[in-house]
């Protein structure tokens, strides 16, 4: 950091400072248990800022406690804080230590905050001619830059003055107080004004002046809603002003003379570092850590990093990344090892666990060996089915069964053991996936095991950081948390043709590999565990998706019947009219060409025909997507409505009605789709091998494709569907009342929107009138534009455009929510559902526009689609408990976005879709309070299209 602060006073918010270093390290903890992450981060940070700064004078300001004058002027401020976390409480004092251990003034005032005496401080060091540097991020401070006061942010190693103050507010640093007033805090419960976010704010005081003219011209302000709140909450935003304007008149006890940095005791710093078992500090210091009386242990033991944090604000600066290093991996293939792992997890109360098989494919794997993790760097492998190569080679030759030159235990015996470890309830078991273990182990033949109680950091990284992180799989993980590059399958087991089964290794080839999937799991699951409750998401991690773990695996192993002789017959009829449309595409070319050939395609339609429209992408291939050929088929060329339909076909042929007939488990004679839990971003789930959710059903050719999944003899399916869910919430966040009566007293949505955008008395609806309305409806939750409704109803884009008006203007509310929406994801980087779901988007502010406004839809569309996924989640877990309350038989098998479809008995079949009907539109209950009403439809029948 290259700034002088050898003549000016430096303000440390050392609250700030311990609640940053605590997000942003994993767990550690001092030989005798205490907690110290905090504690090392903030001593580590400390250190380094005093030396680049080296400042004349200096001191460390911490929160005396949470009560302050601003309880007296407004009961409920901070009252929404929850208590800081176990871990933390015992470090706020080892923090205090450790400034003082530095040698620097230590500042804190009962019934203020820190804030408050950095203001006092540099007041009295202004009148004095001096300049003030306040190491912190603070938003609440920015109101004190001035020419002779700036920031630092000590993460970012960034200088905040006044260009930065405006670039976060909108308005110079005299005016923050303004905008927070209005703004409010949600953090602080700080009330503001409803409706107004920082942006709004801005733009009302600019216009005005300040908070005093705005509220006295509010009558002049044209915009009803936001008119009304500032005249109804003018006195809330008086109060907020109080709360949010720093008090710079604290009777301080030390004068700024005596704040000089003092000389630093060394002996003193190493003593009370060595007392931590910071050995990495000692080493830096200069000091031999040979004489440390304890030893700080973190999630790879001393070597500790930048985890647990959000990676866009609380990355430490030169702390190194966590090293995977010093492992202990044990092969386990005698009962008694077997027994002594066992005891020891038992003992703990948790294990790492992670299942080695010969598939990814969960319903055909085969279970090879199991690992267990019991400390970073402690983990062991357990071969259970392993041949060998001499063994493989035989089966391949047909060969008597070669005798193995390795030992492991009996299948049998210990599976037997295992089972008891994955089902006592007094033993956490953490995996990575364990969706995919919990189904393989699940399975009879390999002992028909139920893991509980369990915890997924795969689970837990996606609720933490959607939008953060590019994937959430465990190697991803490992490198983006642990600089760790983890042993692929392709080190042991080859690649390409010359690739073998995992069940093909000896033993001890696979040990490395096998024990420490589960060596990172445990250490990961150390980084984010604690991240849940810190950031506020532990519920949706605790009710909706680790929950949904066992269901979803259940409805994988359960699958759905297909009639494979209907699909085959079926890929027939599409093969001859896919040779039929390529006929005539050639006729209409005038030669021969592959119709698929994406770039011999463009040279018929563009060089050739001579089309207008045809563009070329840097490869000098023209482009011949959907979009080019649907403006080609609306000017009527017919060869592009003929090449779009051979695209449907060849599409549907070869991605359902051949693959699912390939998907068929030769066992079961079901197909098994595999649920992705963390696919989509909004918290809908996503489905491959096969894809299942994606079978289109607007077509004729689609709803063909439903009807190849029947129930089985004696049964019926029930497919019951959320009745427009998404349009629902919107009215509930919108709070529009048109749209609210309409679904309270159900009447169609897409007609009330019509004659309420077009004046069309719903006596005298017709349907393309409605039609007209449902695009605009839908497409409002996306954020559709002028041209893309245009395209979508084949009308001018300034017709389009005119629609979209109309609409807001009868609907205010919805443009207001997506304005709101929008602001409000600028400021926090996230967007919410409403049960808490954490939707980051990081590039809401890209200075790149396409890209900017792609994150602005998804700002808008996010919070809905995201809560409708976690209702229907919420309904999916709750449904396994009131099956067996029933006595009803029915099996879950599919889950495509709003809608289930769960197998029952014929004569059940009444009964059942009561009870799911009543679980789906209750799903929310006990948690949200909606004002319309969720109603699902349930339909019965022999296969799905019928049942749909």
């Amino acid at each position: 950091m290259a700034i002088d602060a050898s003549d000016k006073l430096v303000l440390i918010d050392g609250s700030g400072y311990i609640f940053r270093a605590f997000h942003a390290l994993p767990p550690m903890s001092r030989a005798d248990g205490t907690p110290v992450n905090a504690v090392f981060g903030f001593t580590k940070m400390l250190l380094k800022l005093i030396d680049d700064l080296r400042p004349h004078s200096v001191a460390v300001v911490f929160d005396a406690g949470r009560v302050t004058f601003r309880n007296e002027i407004y009961a409920d401020y901070k009252a929404n804080r929850t208590d800081p976390p176990d871990e933390l409480v015992p470090q706020f004092a080892l923090v205090r230590d450790a400034a003082h251990a530095m040698s620097l003034p230590v500042i804190e005032m009962p019934g203020f905050e820190a804030d408050d005496v950095i203001a006092t401080y540099a007041k009295i060091a202004r009148e004095a001619g001096r300049s003030t540097i306040i190491v912190s991020s603070d938003k609440d401070l920015m109101q004190l830059v001035n020419d002779d006061v700036e920031m630092l942010d000590p993460m970012k190693q960034r200088r905040i003055g006044k260009d930065e103050v405006f670039e976060k507010f909108g308005v110079s640093p005299e005016h923050v107080i303004d905008v927070q007033s209005l703004a409010g805090d949600s953090t602080d419960n700080v009330p503001g004004v409803p409706g107004i976010g920082i942006k709004t704010a801005a733009e009302l005081i600019n216009q005005f002046g300040n908070l005093d003219a705005l509220l006295a011209g509010a009558e002049t302000i044209k915009q009803p809603k936001r008119r009304q709140n500032l005249i109804e909450f003018a006195e809330m935003a008086r109060i907020s002003r109080q709360l949010v304007t720093l008090a710079n008149d604290v009777d301080v006890p030390l004068s700024v003379s005596a704040l000089q940095t003092p000389p630093r005791d060394q002996e003193k710093l190493i003593t009370f570092i060595a007392e931590q078992g910071f050995k990495s500090l000692m080493t830096m210091l200069g000091a031999s850590s040979s004489g440390a009386t304890s030893s700080a242990s973190g999630s790879s033991g001393q070597s500790l990093g930048h985890s647990g944090g959000t990676s866009s604000e609380s990355e430490m600066q030169d702390v190194q990344a966590p090293v995977v290093d010093e492992v202990s991996y044990e092969l386990v293939t005698t009962s008694e090892a077997l027994a002594k792992w066992i005891d020891d997890a038992t003992h703990q109360g948790y294990v790492a666990i992670d299942t080695e098989t010969t598939s990814l494919d969960s319903s055909r794997a085969s279970l090879v060996g199991v690992s267990l993790a019991l400390a970073p760097g402690r983990a062991c492998y357990i071969p259970l089915r392993h041949k060998g190569p001499a063994a493989m080679q035989g089966d391949l030759l047909g060969l008597e069964e070669a005798v193995p030159s390795f030992t492991q235990l009996d299948f049998d015996e210990a599976i037997a053991a295992l089972k008891v470890l994955c089902e006592n309830p007094a033993i956490l078991k953490i995996g990575h996936n364990l969706k995919y273990d919990f189904h393989v182990l699940a399975r009879g033949e390999n002992g028909g095991i139920r893991l509980s109680p369990v915890d997924d950091t795969m689970c837990m990284s996606y609720v933490l950081d959607t939008g953060r992180v590019p994937r959430h799989n465990m190697d991803m993980l490992a490198d983006h948390w642990l600089g760790y590059k983890t042993i692929k399958y392709e080190d042991v087991c080859g690649k390409g043709k010359n690739q073998i089964s995992f069940d093909a290794l000896v033993p001890e080839a696979a040990l490395d590999y096998a024990a420490e999937d589960a060596d990172i799991t445990l250490r990961l699951w150390g980084m984010l565990k604690p991240r849940l409750a810190r950031e506020g998401v532990s519920s949706v991690y605790e009710r909706l998706e680790r929950p949904l773990i066992s269901v979803l695996a259940d409805m994988e192993a359960a699958g759905i019947a297909i009639d494979d002789g209907f699909l085959r017959r079926l890929s027939n009829d599409f093969a001859t009219r896919i040779a039929a449309l390529e006929t005539e595409i050639h006729e209409l070319a005038g030669s021969d060409f592959n119709v698929a050939s994406p770039k011999q395609l463009g040279e018929v339609l563009f060089d050739k025909l001579g089309l207008e429209g045809g563009k070329k992408s840097k490869t000098g291939a023209y482009a011949t997507g959907a979009e080019i050929l649907e403006d080609l088929a609306a000017n009527d060329v017919p060869i592009a409505q003929k090449v779009l339909d051979f695209r449907q076909l060849s599409k549907l042929k070869s991605t359902y009605t051949d693959a699912l007939v390939a998907s068929l488990h030769p066992e079961t004679k079901r197909v098994h789709t595999s649920y992705s839990m963390v696919g989509a971003s909004t918290g809908r789930l996503s489905s491959s091998d096969p894809n299942l959710q994606n079978i289109p059903i607007r077509t004729a050719e689609g709803r063909q494709i439903r009807q190849a999944f029947i129930a089985k003899e004696g049964h019926s399916l029930i497919s019951a569907d959320y009745s427009q869910i998404e349009l629902r919430l919107v009215a509930h966040v919108a709070q529009e009342t048109s749209m609210l009566q309409a679904f309270r007293e159900g009447v169609d949505i897409h007609s009330q929107t019509a004659a309420d955008v077009f004046g069309v008395p719903l006596a005298e609806m017709d349907s393309e009138t409605r039609r007209k309305a449902k695009a605009i409806n839908f497409g409002i939750i996306y954020g559709i534009s002028g041209f893309g409704l245009a395209r979508q109803l084949s009308i001018p884009r300034g017709e389009a455009q005119d629609y979209i008006k109309a609409y807001f203007a009868r609907f205010p509310g919805i443009q207001a929510y997506m304005e709101e929406t929008k602001i409000k994801a600028r400021d926090d980087k996230f967007v919410e559902t409403l049960f808490g779901r954490r939707i980051h988007i990081t590039e809401i502010a890209s200075s790149n526009p396409n890209m900017r406004n792609f994150a602005e839809r998804q700002a808008i569309n996010a919070p809905i689609q995201g809560s409708a996924a976690d209702i229907i989640k919420r309904a999916m877990i709750a449904l396994p408990d009131a099956i067996v309350q029933s006595g009803l038989d029915i099996a879950m098998l599919l889950q495509v976005h709003d809608e289930l479809i769960v197998e029952v008995p014929d004569e059940q079949a009444e009964a059942a879709s009561r009870l799911i009907r009543d679980k789906m539109e209750g799903a929310h209950q006990g948690v949200l309070s909606l004002d319309v009403p969720l109603v699902a439809e349930a339909g019965i029948a022999k296969n799905w299209a019928l049942a749909h």
